[in-house]
C-alpha cells in the first residue's frame, strides 16, 4: 500500500475513468483520504494480513499514488512486472525503492523483473491488476479492451506469464468503454463477482462460461452495484497465529450495501471473513476502491 502525500482528482484520468468525480480541492478532502487509507491498513493489520506501506513523496504530485496496484505485480514465481500508464502524471508512481521496501518486508525473493513500462512511448497501455484480472489457479487472465488496456499487450504479458488470455469489450450503460476490467470483475478462490450486463453480448457468454469451467460460483450484479465498486474486491490470506492461514475478503462499505441478501450470503459463504471499510473519498475522487489500494503481494516459490 502507498501512503498518498498528494491525493486528489487527476484531470489526466477523468477522461477514461467514469467513476471518477471531481470535487473540490481542498485540505479536508486529502485529510479525509489519509483517513480513509489509515482505516484500511489498521482493518488489514488487525485480520492478520501482512502488509508494506510506503510514504508517497510530494513531490512530483502523484494524485493516484494511492492506486498502486496499476503500475506494479507480483507473482508466486518470483516475477515483478512494471507496467506502461495511460496518463503521464501517473508514470512517476513506479519507484524502484518500493520494490527494494517490498522484498525486504515481505521477504518476497525477486527472480525476473518483466518491464513493459518502454510501451508508453509508443502509445500502449496495460495498467496491471486494473486492466488484468488474474486467475491463477487456472492461468487465465481476463481483460477489457480499453484506452489504458492495449489487446496486444494483454498477449504478449499472458505469453510472458504463461496464461491463457480472455479479451472481451465491457461498457457502462451509454456505451462508453470501461477503464479497467477490475471495477466489473473480481475473482476469488470459490467464486466470481461479475457484472455480465457490462459485457458486450458477443462476448458475454463465453466469459461466463470460462469463468464456470474453473469451477467457481458466479455472483451476478447489476450495473448500479458496479458502480458502487461491488465487483472491485480482493481475496487475502490472514495469519492469525491460530490455526492455519484464513481467507479474507476486502470490500469497500459502499460495495457492501450494494450486495442484496442472497449475494451477500454467497459471498460470506466463500471466504472465512469478509471486512468492509468506508473509503468514499478515495471511491469519489479517485475513481478506484479498495482493490485498486492494494497491490498483493504472494509468497514466491523457492
Amino acid at each position: 500500500m502507498v501512503r498518498p502525500a498528494r491525493f486528489g482528482f487527476n484531470p489526466q484520468t477523468a477522461q477514461s475513468n467514469h467513476f471518477q468525480r471531481e470535487v473540490q480541492e481542498s485540505s479536508a478532502n486529502s485529510a479525509r483520504a489519509l483517513a480513509e487509507f489509515s482505516a484500511l491498513y489498521g482493518a488489514l493489520k488487525a485480520a492478520g494480513v501482512r502488509t508494506c506501506v510506503v510514504e508517497d513523496t510530494p513531490q512530483p504530485a502523484k494524485p493516484d499514488a494511492v492506486f498502486p496496484n496499476n503500475w506494479v505485480s507480483f507473482h508466486s514465481d518470483g516475477t515483478i512486472v512494471l507496467y506502461p500508464m495511460h496518463a503521464p502524471n501517473r508514470r512517476a508512481e513506479r519507484r524502484a525503492e518500493i520494490l527494494a521496501m517490498v522484498e525486504a518486508e515481505l521477504t518476497f525473493s525477486r527472480r525476473r523483473l518483466l518491464d513493459f513500462s518502454a510501451e508508453e512511448t509508443r502509445g500502449r497501455y496495460l495498467e496491471g491488476t486494473g486492466s488484468l484480472v488474474l486467475d491463477p489457479k487456472e492461468q487465465v487472465v481476463y481483460a477489457c479492451r480499453s484506452a489504458r488496456t492495449d489487446e496486444s499487450l494483454v498477449h504478449e504479458w499472458a505469453r510472458a506469464m504463461q496464461y491463457q488470455a480472455e479479451v472481451f469489450d465491457a461498457a457502462d450503460p451509454d456505451g462508453q468503454a470501461l477503464y479497467h476490467t477490475n471495477v466489473m470483475l473480481g475473482i476469488g478462490s470459490l467464486c466470481a463477482v461479475i457484472c455480465s450486463e457490462a459485457i458486450a453480448p458477443k462476448d458475454r457468454q463465453r466469459v461466463r462460461e470460462r469463468l464456470r469451467a474453473s469451477g467457481r460460483e458466479l455472483i451476478e450484479v447489476s450495473m448500479a452495484a458496479m458502480h458502487a465498486f461491488a465487483c472491485n474486491v480482493l481475496e487475502l490470506r490472514a495469519h492469525t497465529g491460530v490455526g492455519p492461514a484464513q481467507s479474507l475478503l476486502v470490500i469497500s462499505s459502499k460495495a457492501r450495501v450494494a450486495f442484496d441478501a442472497r449475494q451477500w450470503a454467497q459471498l460470506n459463504a466463500s471466504v472465512d471473513r469478509i471486512i468492509d471499510v468506508a473509503i468514499p473519498t478515495i471511491e469519489a475522487q479517485g475513481g478506484g476502491g479498495v482493490r485498486c489500494m492494494l497491490a498483493e503481494v504472494p509468497e514466491s516459490r523457492a
